[in-house]
């Protein structure tokens, strides 16, 4: 097949044009995004009981909800929060690829069969099944800078106005609200008022639903008609009101001996308000609302957030007067800050590969022909990347950079020996297929080799098969092409370009060549000391062969290094039952210490709203820092180095625990980036028990090395003040109360109550029932609440019952159905996240009571779940390895000495992360997958050229001489174009450095290592094998038969 191609340049050549064209089309159809679809889908079911506690939600509404949910199908894990303003939510994490539509419509089903188990108002309400999507991509903040558009009209603009526009831009998946104030009929009872006219809660609510009601008057001569009915024409009436002004005239009772009638007006404050109140959102101290766009998967994040940037320029353009937009973080920034820093990274790395194979061929008609392979290879990847649905992301350009010295190893070996024949004096055309016939083979094994490497990596489930597949089968892809192209292209274009040049007349060439070839004699010579040696070497072998483990047990690890993303987080925490407003008087001290520091940029503050427990929650607030692009920002302020500065100085605000966290690696997993850890009470032990248990298990926890003590904590609590209304039933009923009525009248005035609806600017708004804020400020207002006796007597409730001070959760939390308690946390300085993880199982199996348990969740999940596949893939990489091997050479030995260069390799990976600090993670196992491939590599270089020596009747040890001498060129001239193409990774800086400098740190020093230890070690093992080899074929074959003298 090479000789047809050798034959036939221009239809090589059109070949490779082809590939290249189908790229370049392929490149425009590419989604982009920072990552690909890798977190595990989620849907999250939504439910409200106005007014009830959080025990009362998680007993009535989130467990008959989990009971039906629980297994379905694609279910990893299901957690809940149900809080005291009345929200129910579950999240159902589904495993990595599900499809998310399939899980929306199987949750909703179950949803569906557990409605009769819900109370009647969360019903009314509505459960609603949303597919979450973590994937952010910008957040837009609409303001009133002058401060003449108040905060509800801006939320309701917000809503009326730009959301359905936003919805409908192609490649949003979804816009979240922050800080959503929208419509709703307020009417604020004075319950006073209301006593001395004789009027109910209950009263207010029955007449509302009466007259607050949709009219459908049907037809005047409507079919069937009397004959010569000239006209059908529709009646309407006013059934639904519209605005405060009819609701106020809504008629209670009419006085029966007076006959005046007693309007809602006369005892309540009707207004256009809000529903929730529960919490805000401020962008540099000013009110705001901020939309969350959030990408949808396969679209293109670049693409998006221009469409958005157009839309809101074209909507602004009608804003009324006072209000204004900008784009408070644009996640884009982080992922085109981080692929030009990587197009730049491929760029220096194609300068250097081009710098090294000029410098070893001292042509340029022969370096063109190595080079040419790059962009052909790299840009004919992008093809097979859109036939298979990959998208341009960090994990394939991260492939493509580790590609480029990749792509030009085959053209290299195809040059350098079509050089070498024509120096033996053979004409150009018949070089060519004498160099070809001695560099299929191997060309062929060391393909093979690296594309068995990446078999493997084809089945890994979960997060982990996410970021090793879009990666690794990039690489593979590429190194597939390019070996294609070196069978194909290369020598049709040596055939043709390369000539017979003589000796360099350039003296640097000269002194370059006079030095190789010294070194090449030297090195020739030394193999046959080192064979004489071979037994020292062997032990010199089994040296680094414990050094290798020794150092794979000294570096910590972790899953996913930290990324500088452009932001960090702040947690505020004030103590159990601390109003909104003290919460946003502690944001606001937080927030001046955060814009003080030099690299912010801006500071949003989310107020009365956890984000670990994604529950409103007065005493909570979380804030997001964003900072300044990273070319403006100076030495020191980086995101992990200004979150530190930052936590120093907010440790001291003595009013709350303000904690600053990195965001994790990957939006989705997780909310921190740091570990999270339920605490599972198995035996319905209590809140209480659940609440020791776990304070225990924390206090246990801050006292072991490898545990960050500031950053332990749960949001967790029982000590919330609370109250408890102890109802004397027996005397209710002596009294004649109606029951139901005593408890609707407490959620109408303490809580609140969805009546029905009107309509609004063409939408469709709640009415809402709750009483004055004075009326329930304190608890002895309970004395003027009042419900009427079958006698028609009013009663107050104090007479009923009492209020009593006790204490319970703020919010009830669930895992996998359990009572649980969240427990976030970080490993502590100098140590990884695996021992963080052992530390935390070590103290819950210690601290933890009989009754309780533990598991992980969010992003440590599936670093637990990665860990052992990773063990488990670098197992099956290299069986497939050994295998493709046993096939190359038909031989169950001679791969073993392919194989023996991979501890080489590792030594040198692992030693290099060790001396830059780092840790392994995800992307360094991805580079020890590749260092197989890699270091097999050049062994096979010598192995395949010892081999043919010694069938040709070459003494072993001269034939593994012979063959180190002369494939150290190839070999040399291979590694330092890909270990110099690494260098910018190694070195990288900015947007999405921490994972470029992981892998490139973790390659450049395996092949650095190998490619010095290979040339040493390969020959060293290729005679000590092919000898036993040979040794034992010998005894093996049965001795012939002497026949007898005649």
């Amino acid at each position: 097949m090479v000789n047809f191609f050798i034959l036939r340049p221009i239809f090589a050549s059109a070949i490779a044009i082809i590939m290249v064209l189908a790229g370049a089309i392929s490149y425009f159809l590419l989604p982009v995004s920072q990552f690909p679809d890798i977190t595990p889908p989620q849907i999250v079911v939504a439910a409200n009981y106005p007014g009830a506690s959080a025990q009362v939600v998680a007993d009535t509404v989130t467990t008959p909800l989990e009971q039906q949910l629980n297994g379905v199908p694609g279910m990893l894990y299901m957690s809940s929060t149900s809080s005291n303003d009345g929200s129910a939510r579950i999240t159902i994490s589904f495993q990595v690829g599900y499809d998310v539509d399939i899980a929306a419509m199987d949750v909703q089903n179950r949803v569906s069969q557990a409605a009769p188990s819900l109370p009647a108002l969360v019903n009314q309400t509505g459960v609603t099944v949303i597919k979450q999507n973590p994937n952010f991509n910008v957040l837009v903040n609409l303001s009133s800078p002058d401060k003449s558009v108040d905060f509800t009209t801006l939320s309701n603009y917000a809503y009326l106005q730009i959301l359905d526009p936003i919805k409908r831009l192609p490649g949003v998946g979804d816009v979240q609200f922050f800080g959503e104030r929208r419509y709703s009929m307020r009417v604020w009872l004075d319950p006073d008022k209301m006593a001395s006219l004789g009027v109910t809660a209950v009263d207010v609510q029955n007449v509302i639903q009466e007259q607050n009601i949709q009219v459908a008057a049907g037809k005047i001569g409507q079919s069937p008609a009397p004959s010569g009915t000239p006209f059908e024409m529709q009646v309407s009436a006013v059934g639904r009101l519209s605005d405060p002004k009819q609701f106020g005239e809504i008629i209670l009772r009419v006085d029966p001996e007076t006959q005046a009638a007693i309007h809602l007006r006369d005892v309540s404050r009707i207004e256009l308000g809000a529903l929730s109140y529960s919490s805000s959102f401020s962008l540099d101290g000013e009110d705001s609302v901020v939309l969350a766009v959030l990408q949808a998967p396969g679209s293109n994040a670049l693409d998006l957030q221009s469409s958005v940037k157009a839309k809101m320029d074209e909507l602004s353009s009608r804003f009324p007067a006072g209000m204004s937009y900008n784009m408070f973080y644009d996640t884009t920034r982080f992922v085109s800050a981080a692929m030009d820093d990587v197009v730049t990274t491929l760029v220096e790395a194609l300068l250097l590969v081009v710098f090294v194979v000029f410098i070893f061929l001292q042509s340029w008609r022969a370096t063109i022909i190595p080079i040419i392979a790059i962009p052909v290879s790299l840009i004919a990847t992008l093809t097979v990347m859109y036939l298979l649905g990959f998208s341009l992301n960090m994990l394939s350009l991260l492939g493509m950079v580790l590609a480029i010295g990749l792509v030009v190893d085959d053209a290299i070996v195809v040059v350098e020996n079509v050089e070498r024949q024509l120096e033996d004096g053979h004409p150009p055309l018949e070089a060519t297929k004498i160099a070809m016939k001695e560099v299929t083979g191997p060309i062929i094994a060391t393909t093979g080799v690296l594309l068995a490497v990446f078999v493997p990596v084809a089945f890994i489930p979960g997060v982990a098969g996410q970021l090793y597949n879009q990666f690794a089968l990039t690489v593979a892809i590429s190194f597939a092409i390019s070996a294609f192209n070196s069978l194909t292209l290369s020598p049709a274009l040596s055939a043709v370009f390369l000539r017979h040049r003589g000796a360099p007349k350039f003296i640097l060439f000269r002194w370059f060549n006079a030095g190789f070839n010294w070194m090449s004699n030297a090195y020739a010579g030394s193999i046959r000391s080192f064979v004489r040696w071979r037994w020292a070497f062997i032990g010199l072998f089994g040296l680094a062969l414990a050094a290798t483990y020794a150092l794979s047990q000294r570096i910590p690890s972790t899953f996913l290094p930290v990324e500088d993303q452009g932001y960090f987080f702040v947690v505020l925490q004030l103590p159990d039952g601390a109003s909104v407003e003290r919460t946003a008087a502690v944001a606001k001290k937080s927030e001046e210490i955060l814009r003080a520091l030099p690299g912010v940029e801006s500071v949003g503050s989310v107020v009365g709203f956890s984000f670990l427990t994604f529950a409103n929650q007065s005493n909570a607030g979380v804030q997001f820092a964003v900072l300044k692009p990273w070319d403006e920002r100076g030495a020191g302020e980086s995101a992990t180095e200004l979150k530190n500065i930052a936590q120093g100085k907010l440790i001291q605000i003595p009013e709350a625990l303000v904690l600053a966290f990195d965001p994790p690696s990957i939006q989705g997993l997780g909310a921190t980036g740091g570990f999270e850890f339920q605490v599972e009470d198995l035996t319905g032990r209590g809140a209480v028990a659940l609440d020791e248990a776990t304070q225990a298990l924390l206090a246990e926890a801050r006292k072991q090395p490898e545990l960050n003590p500031f950053t332990l904590f749960t949001t967790f609590s029982t000590s919330t003040p609370q109250y408890s209304y102890d109802l004397d039933r027996n005397k209710a009923k002596l009294l004649g109360l109606n029951l139901p009525d005593i408890f609707s009248t407490l959620q109408i005035y303490l809580g609140s109550l969805y009546v029905n609806d009107f309509n609004l600017f063409g939408r469709t708004f709640r009415v809402t029932l709750q009483a004055e804020q004075q009326a329930r400020a304190s608890a002895t207002d309970i004395s003027r609440l009042y419900v009427r006796s079958n006698t028609g007597d009013m009663v107050p409730l104090s007479t009923l019952g009492a209020l009593k001070a006790v204490s319970g959760p703020e919010t009830v939390t669930h895992y996998n159905n359990y009572p649980s308690a969240l427990v976030n946390g970080a490993a502590a300085q100098g140590y990884s996240s695996s021992q963080a993880v052992a530390a935390m199982e070590r103290v819950a199996a210690t601290a933890l009571p009989r009754d309780f348990a533990f598991e992980w969740t969010g992003i440590t999940y599936q670093e637990i779940r990665a860990g052992s596949i990773a063990n488990l893939v670098f197992g099956l990489a290299i069986v497939f390895c050994f295998l493709v091997l046993a096939m190359q050479y038909e031989s169950w030995s001679m791969p073993f000495v392919v194989l023996l260069a991979v501890p080489l390799a590792l030594l040198g990976a692992l030693l290099a992360i060790w001396l830059r600090g780092l840790q392994i993670d995800v992307y360094s196992q991805i580079g020890f997958v590749m260092l197989i491939g890699l270091a097999a590599k050049n062994a096979i270089l010598i192995v395949e050229f010892a081999r043919r020596r010694r069938e040709e009747g070459v003494e072993i040890v001269a034939a593994a001489v012979e063959a180190a001498r002369l494939r150290l060129r190839p070999i040399l001239m291979t590694a330092f174009a890909f270990i110099l193409g690494v260098v910018p990774l190694m070195l990288a800086s900015g947007a999405g450095a921490a994972s470029r400098q992981s892998i490139g740190t973790t390659v450049f020093g395996g092949m650095l290592i190998a490619t010095v230890l290979t040339l040493a070690f390969v020959p060293i093992f290729y005679v000590v094998l092919e000898t036993w080899r040979e040794r034992f074929a010998r005894r093996s074959q049965p001795a012939q038969a002497v026949e007898p003298a005649e």
